[in-house]
């Protein structure tokens, strides 16, 4: 599908907020994404006028990323973090589960294709392992039946509630945001409990800290800003 003239303004307006218009590019396919559903020849090219580089150079960055795909995502990206301390705690077993669900395997369309089902290295969340996202939302401490819970509930179009943030949207929506931050939606629900400030409040009965900055780390860091 073509890309709009609105969504060709909207890329415009990024590449304007950057000293190097090129360092829009990111933001930039997430807007594709958003509109498109993934990375298209269409939005491949669009980007490339706006920014007066070549098509080639932006399929290289949109193949190098994992969170740009090549494929129609669906209405619901679900991520299943599986790197060591995830996978110990069970999310071998959740993403099985899911995959079971969903009839599909790692970084495909479920067989309705309205859900994407991706293996994650890792989501940063380790403190409410297993974890996984749906649309980059977390959803923490689940478990095969809980993950799978919160499919069957999407699937018959209930709202579900982030573990860490705002109500799941869609796929679609959260590219959006990836694109244009500014949202509205960052103070909604939790997004840092007791368990995740456990550390900090050790460290700061005992009396810990990071060492100080050398005072010439200081002042060149200041110089060069």
């Amino acid at each position: 599908m073509a890309i709009s003239e609105a969504v060709r303004d909207e890329m415009r307006q990024l590449a304007a907020l950057y000293p190097r218009s090129r360092s829009a590019l990111l933001p930039m396919l997430h807007l594709v994404q958003s509109e498109e559903g993934d990375v298209t020849i269409d939005g491949i090219n669009a980007c490339a006028e706006v920014l007066g580089i070549t098509s080639a150079e932006v399929t290289a960055v949109s193949t190098f990323y994992t969170m740009y795909k090549r494929q129609k995502v669906g209405q619901h990206h679900i991520g299943v973090c599986i790197n060591t301390l995830c996978g110990l705690l069970g999310g071998d077993a959740v993403y099985a589960a899911l995959a079971e669900r969903l009839g599909t395997t790692h970084d495909s369309p479920s067989e309705d294709s309205s859900f994407w089902l991706e293996r994650i290295e890792c989501q940063a969340a380790c403190t409410h392992a297993p974890v996984m996202t749906v649309d980059w939302e977390f959803m923490d401490d689940v478990t095969p039946v809980s993950a799978v819970d919160v499919i069957d509930r999407l699937a018959r179009g209930e709202v579900v509630q982030s573990t860490r943030g705002p109500a799941i949207r869609d796929f679609a929506a959260t590219e959006r945001t990836l694109a244009f931050p500014n949202d509205g939606l960052a103070d909604e629900g939790v997004s840092v409990d007791e368990k995740m400030l456990a550390g900090l409040r050790i460290a700061k009965e005992r009396g810990m800290s990071a060492p100080p900055i050398p005072a010439s780390t200081a002042a060149a860091s200041t110089t060069e800003g």
